[in-house]
């Protein structure tokens, strides 16, 4: 049995991390990390799990921590994980930080797009971007684990295979992408409050949203080139769920076929992610509460443009669920193990 301890167990992201392993066969929660409600019990915070976690919140001393469990799950702010983590810490346990301390390779890149300085780039090279679907073999060797922000998941295995294989443009790439609204984390902010966004789609972020580095760099990766991007999120309604709108110019003429090939050469055999039947568009509500990625393209012969189209839960596969999935992959367990749920509906 895993024993896992979550930092950061009270914030949207932390709660699903606790709802997801309550039911894992292989792990175990003995630490419910929240510097909010340190001795509050956590079905007081969350009552959907009363009579399910009789536990108390504890604080994050992680030094504390890495004696009593395998895993640290850290559900935090950006600056937390890097403030606290160092070598003695990880020569105990392994950690999968759901911020983006450890995402981006460059640490100015990081500085900039963040606003704050980076307190252990030392361990920058060795953490392993955490998209399964791309770096299985690299995270279950990984001790610190940079689990990927819910846009760059859904923005980059929507268009991975295109830029894996060269059939795009890598210098038209546009990502138009769509999320609910705990996307934006529990804390109270006036612009999250109920009558500002009912009956509202707004974009933010235009031109600086923290996620357009991470996904250029890895879909850098991905075409072997620098890549440079318009990505610009909007703000919709709704409790969850992200919706990405891909747009690339075709560097040759190409069938339906042939891109579907590419699509299914990268995910046929991938639980996670859905190439979807021709002309079926992915939708939020279909993946909703689930590790599945819904995805499909649309071939645009008039403008030689190519529209890629991706859905996903922001706060499973997006957060939690790709956490866990790390996770099983780091101890050997079947890499879906807790997560074989089906999607909700309505």
């Amino acid at each position: 049995m895993i024993k896992v301890g979550i930092i950061g167990s009270t914030g949207y992201a932390g709660g699903e991390l606790v709802r997801i392993l309550s039911a894992h066969r292989d792990a175990e929660i003995v630490w419910y990390g929240s510097r909010s409600y340190i001795d509050k019990k956590y079905a007081e915070v969350y009552q959907n799990m009363f009579q399910i976690v009789d536990a108390v919140c504890m604080d994050d001393n992680m030094e504390e921590l890495a004696n009593q469990v395998d895993v640290i799950f850290t559900a935090t702010p950006q600056g937390l994980c890097g403030s606290l983590v160092n070598e003695e810490i990880l020569s105990k346990v392994k950690i999968i930080d759901l911020s983006a301390d450890f995402r981006i390779k460059d640490v100015e890149v990081y500085e900039t797009w963040y606003g704050i300085r980076h307190q252990s780039p030392e361990f920058i090279e060795e953490a392993v971007y955490g998209l399964c679907e791309i770096n299985r073999e690299d995270v279950k060797k990984a001790r610190l684990v940079a689990n990927p922000g819910c846009y760059t998941t859904c923005s980059i295995l929507t268009a991975y295979p295109l830029a894996k294989e060269g059939i795009i443009d890598m210098t038209t790439l546009i990502v138009d992408a769509k999320s609910g609204t705990s996307g934006a984390g529990r804390s109270a902010k006036v612009p999250n409050l109920y009558c500002e966004v009912n009956e509202n789609i707004k974009a933010y972020g235009v031109t600086t949203h923290r996620h357009t580095p991470e996904i250029e760099e890895q879909l850098g990766y991905a075409a072997g080139e620098e890549v440079r991007i318009n990505f610009t999120p909007h703000l919709v309604p709704m409790n969850r769920g992200i919706l990405a709108t891909e747009y690339a110019t075709l560097k040759k003429e190409v069938t339906y076929e042939e891109v579907k090939a590419i699509y299914d050469k990268y995910y046929a055999e991938e639980k996670f992610v859905r190439v979807l039947e021709k002309d079926i568009c992915p939708e939020t509500k279909w993946v909703e509460g689930s590790n599945y990625v819904d995805v499909n393209f649309k071939i645009d012969t008039r403008t030689n443009r190519i529209i890629m189209m991706g859905a996903m839960d922001n706060l499973v596969k997006g957060a939690a669920g790709q956490a866990v999935q790390n996770m099983n992959l780091m101890f050997g367990l079947k890499e879906s193990e807790g997560l074989e749920f089906v999607p909700m509906f309505p």
